[in-house]
């Protein structure tokens, strides 16, 4: 069901956009999930949805209980949204670049990422990482701890 928009509940309320970047999904999802009546929104009188802060809080919550690994905690520090976690299977470096391929489940993935960002990541074997695709670019960001 939805309420209709007043100026009162103006300053605690987010565009779909504002709250899916909030919570870390993509617009679409939120869409989605604002049509299935799975969040509850308010209408701006141009019939706009807008969604309160405090109904995105138990999604919030839930999603600190979940390992660091899993938890969408990380998507709200990078833009890029497309981000898939693996194991590293190898890491080649030659000169200024370096090839890491990550084990995605049974999919293999390739990024071609400077020599630099693999020392600075100290990315080797093993360790766990994700490659953050954006458009024709995959980026590697580590994901357990340095240790």
């Amino acid at each position: 069901m939805l309420k209709q928009w007043s100026m009162t509940n103006s300053s605690t309320m987010l565009t779909p956009r504002e709250a899916a970047r909030l919570i870390g999904i993509s617009y679409p999802t939120i869409k989605q999930w604002i049509l299935a009546g799975k969040l509850k929104t308010s209408r701006t009188p141009g019939g706009h949805h807008r969604v309160s802060e405090a109904s995105l809080k138990s999604f919030l919550a839930g999603d600190k209980q979940k390992p660091a690994a899993e938890s969408r905690e990380r998507y709200r520090r990078v833009s890029g949204r497309n981000q898939l976690a693996g194991k590293v299977i190898s890491v080649r470096i030659e000169g200024l670049l370096a090839e890491v391929v990550l084990a995605i489940g049974d999919v293999r993935m390739t990024a071609i990422i400077t020599s630099n960002a693999v020392r600075e990541l100290q990315l080797k074997k093993g360790d766990t990482a994700a490659a953050l695709v954006k458009s024709t670019d995959v980026m590697i960001e580590r994901l357990d701890d340095l240790s």
